[in-house]
């Protein structure tokens, strides 16, 4: 499913016009993406949380140079869904 079809899904649901739709969806995606930059987790209760991981240093090779990198630590977005958001998809996806 795209943004596209989230907007047109939601707006036959509601009976909200598109653009006033894709308005909201797109203020919602920018409001997680500013709260991830300043490291704020965001939480839907019976959705699931929006989190900023931290990754650790590591050692890791370049294989066509044969040599080794150290990549530094460094942060990453990440998704962790509700349980009772993952039951649900357990129960209905065949």
């Amino acid at each position: 499913m795209t943004k596209a079809d989230v907007v047109k899904k939601v707006s036959e649901d509601t009976g909200i016009e598109k653009v006033t739709v894709e308005k909201a969806v797109e203020a919602f995606m920018e409001t997680v993406k500013e709260s991830l930059t300043k490291g704020d987790n965001v939480y839907l209760r019976g959705f699931g949380s929006f989190i900023v991981k931290k990754r650790a240093s590591k050692v890791a090779r370049n294989i066509s140079k044969n040599t080794t990198v150290i990549v530094p630590e460094h942060f990453i977005p990440s998704f962790k869904p509700a349980d009772t958001f993952v039951e649900q998809v357990k129960e209905n996806v065949k």
